[in-house]
């Protein structure tokens, strides 16, 4: 590649991003030990304003690159790539918090929670919502959504209801642990490998109306062109966009697991409740996700938006679980993920809904609307 194609796929406002997520994070190690406890309400107010305003430039140059990937791989190939991405470094994360001082027994459980309010809900009801209102209606590919849907009833059965049934004070026992982790690992790695695979075809989209973008050539059938050949074809690519995307999204993750703690003291000063602080953090983080996936619904491409959202909560659910239970397993920590029983009607209404979503061949504005009423009722358990 000549260094005029590289200065092509590497902007000058990449840099500009990658500069300013990896500076304010810098800079906000160094002054972290001069904030003080209590930190002063103005100076609590600006801290966070200015981390909230470098996650958003930071977010908009992650879709970018995502958006680029997913256009050059084709789906289910280019989604993954940003799926992954954030799960990996949010399960990185929490095991490291996990790992660290202090007591964290329900991080797992809250975090997890929190996604899938926010991704099932939240960001599938407003993309269905805008999607719906632009296009009257997406068709999706039923197979595929489907094989996510039934993924997510059984590993978050797993996760959050079983425990409260045969564990002990809503952890499951020693004994009940390594048989979880193996079933989940194992469920979501042959998920994986059909995904990938043989079954590539049933996550692509089927709306006829969709036309490929000119600036980003379509990959519409990864069994027919083959991942192996697009990748060869276009290894540099491929390589620079990914390398963008890692560094353009660490400090995303990064800067806003630094501002938990700044959230809990603000939200503890005007009497929010606690759980709140880990909604908003699970928002921040999937925010470059999030913004895809209603672009990709403005676009008319709702099987991405499946591909983003449902992928993303399988990858989160299927990956996060065991890495929690298999560190608590080795440190001798208590893992409590048995839920409440409001969230547990939450995640079971949550559930029930989506499947009846996605049922029909055709999503549309009132599919979304239901979703974003149901992210609102979740809203008035969290402050109940």
């Amino acid at each position: 590649m000549s260094p005029t194609d590289l200065k092509h796929l590497v902007g000058a406002s990449d840099i500009v991003r990658i500069a300013l997520g990896w500076g304010a994070f810098g800079a906000l190690l160094l002054v972290r030990p001069l904030l003080g406890a209590p930190v002063p309400a103005p100076l609590l107010i600006i801290v966070l304003v200015v981390i909230i305003a470098v996650i958003l430039v930071c977010a908009f140059g992650v879709v970018k690159q995502a958006e680029a990937l997913a256009h050059r791989l084709g789906d289910p190939y280019g989604s993954l790539v940003l799926t992954l991405s954030i799960v990996l470094i949010e399960v990185i994360l929490i095991s490291a918090v996990m790992l660290g001082p202090g007591e964290h027994a329900t991080i797992a459980r809250d975090s997890v929670m929190a996604v899938t309010m926010i991704i099932l809900n939240l960001v599938v009801g407003l993309a269905l919502l805008v999607g719906g209102i632009r296009h009257r209606g997406l068709a999706h590919n039923r197979t595929g959504t489907s094989a996510y849907l039934a993924m997510l009833v059984v590993l978050v059965a797993l996760a959050f209801a079983l425990p409260a049934l045969i564990g002990e004070n809503g952890s499951y026992t020693p004994a009940q642990q390594l048989p979880i982790i193996v079933l989940t690992l194992a469920l979501y790695a042959f998920f994986l490998f059909r995904q990938m695979g043989s079954q590539a075809g049933d996550f692509v989209e089927v709306d006829e109306r969709i036309t490929p973008r000119p600036q980003h050539p379509v990959t519409t059938a990864p069994e027919a062109h083959g991942i192996r050949q697009v990748i060869r074809a276009h290894r540099i690519e491929v390589i620079v966009r990914l390398t963008l995307l890692v560094i353009t999204v660490i400090p995303i993750v990064l800067l806003s697991h630094d501002m938990a703690a700044l959230l809990d003291d603000g939200l503890g000063r005007i009497g929010a409740p606690a759980a709140l602080a880990g909604v908003l953090i699970a928002a921040i983080v999937f925010l470059p996700e999030s913004i895809t996936a209603v672009r990709a619904a403005l676009g008319g491409e709702a099987q991405r938006v499946n591909n983003l959202c449902h992928g993303a909560l399988v990858s989160t659910v299927g990956l996060t679980i065991p890495a929690v239970l298999i560190i608590g397993m080795f440190t001798d920590q208590t893992v409590i993920l048995a839920e409440s029983p409001a969230n547990l009607l939450m995640l079971g209404a949550t559930l029930l809904l989506s499947v009846t979503t996605f049922a029909a061949k055709r999503v549309t504005a009132v599919h979304g609307a239901t979703h974003l009423a149901l992210f609102a009722v979740y809203a008035i358990v969290l402050f109940s």
